[in-house]
């Protein structure tokens, strides 16, 4: 059955660029798709210590840079695009964008995730005026300058990390105790230019053109203060890119995709990967592993058509 492509991928991370690799080598016609900026989260990250192979760490674009490299040395595409709808027609699948509609034998997901707001006063109307989600994307706007990191997970400290290499005085204001590795936690401990505010809640960000200070409260005491800062950076999690999906699959209530180990959903040669998976660690290095596992699942059932 002639389709525009053996497989489309959803999304280019670590788990996409992945499955590109492993389908393009495996003599698939292979189509990723990416909403945004190729290389996904990857890009975000300023430095990454914890990926095998690289003992003084690599640079997040570098490394989005490399995998994209081999997919294409392998014959996979690019395109830009964002999945708005995917129809299950049994042995071929329709992926929709807001322009154009595209065939194919199967399907990878690997969408990945979007910040968590704050949804706290302040925060849409000063978004990009000193409120920001991505300290290596926006970091130095506000170089030099005092700044709030909101959130306790690793993510958090490393951009408090990164932020006070920069130059900045960097607060981070946590709702309850940090949750981050703890090897960031001593790093932050150690640097003079962060100090930690725990049990705390951010409840409005102050400014009209530009962020001028964050409001706090103590929720032991319920004291309130004024931070004056010239920027926040926000890190309390991430919500899964699913929503095209909730007519489609059924997901679970964070919007995660229940898989087996094989990266199989519930319609056959329909795949997830990565971030969006149920019970995802969330690392790059698992993201990896999925990718290849939903390849190598993707190129079984391909063959059995």
């Amino acid at each position: 059955m002639y389709t525009d492509h053996d497989v489309i991928i959803l999304g280019s991370g670590c788990a996409g660029l992945t499955a590109a690799i492993y389908t393009g080598r495996a003599g698939l016609d292979t189509l990723v798709l990416e909403s945004k900026i190729m290389g996904g989260e990857m890009v975000n990250r300023q430095m990454i210590e914890n990926y095998p192979g690289f003992g003084h760490g690599v640079i997040g674009t570098e490394l989005s840079q490399q995998m994209l490299e081999q997919a294409e040395t392998f014959g996979a595409s690019f395109e830009n695009g964002e999945a708005v709808e995917i129809r299950d027609k049994g042995k071929f699948k329709i992926v929709k964008t807001e322009d154009e509609s595209m065939t194919c034998k199967a399907v990878i997901i690997a969408t990945g995730c979007h910040p968590r707001l704050l949804e706290v006063p302040g925060e849409k109307e000063l978004a990009g005026k000193g409120v920001f989600y991505c300290a290596t994307c926006d970091g130095a706007q506000c170089a030099g300058k005092p700044v709030v990191v909101s959130g306790g997970g690793s993510s958090s400290l490393t951009e408090a990390l990164y932020l006070a290499q920069l130059g900045c005085k960097v607060t981070i204001v946590c709702r309850s105790q940090p949750r981050a590795e703890q090897i960031l936690q001593d790093r932050v401990e150690e640097n003079e230019n962060i100090d930690l505010l725990c049990n705390t809640d951010i409840t409005e960000i102050l400014g009209s053109d530009w962020v001028s200070g964050v409001r706090i409260r103590d929720k032991e005491s319920g004291e309130e203060k004024t931070l004056d800062v010239q920027g926040i950076f926000i890190r309390i999690g991430l919500i899964a890119n699913t929503a095209f999906l909730e007519d489609t699959i059924d997901l679970t209530p964070a919007g995660q995709i229940p898989v087996n180990v094989r990266m199989e959903t519930e319609l056959p040669g329909v795949y997830a990967a990565g971030d969006i998976r149920i019970d995802s660690p969330k690392q790059m290095a698992t993201a990896v592993g999925d990718g290849a596992t939903a390849a190598m699942a993707c190129c079984e059932y391909i063959n059995t058509l």
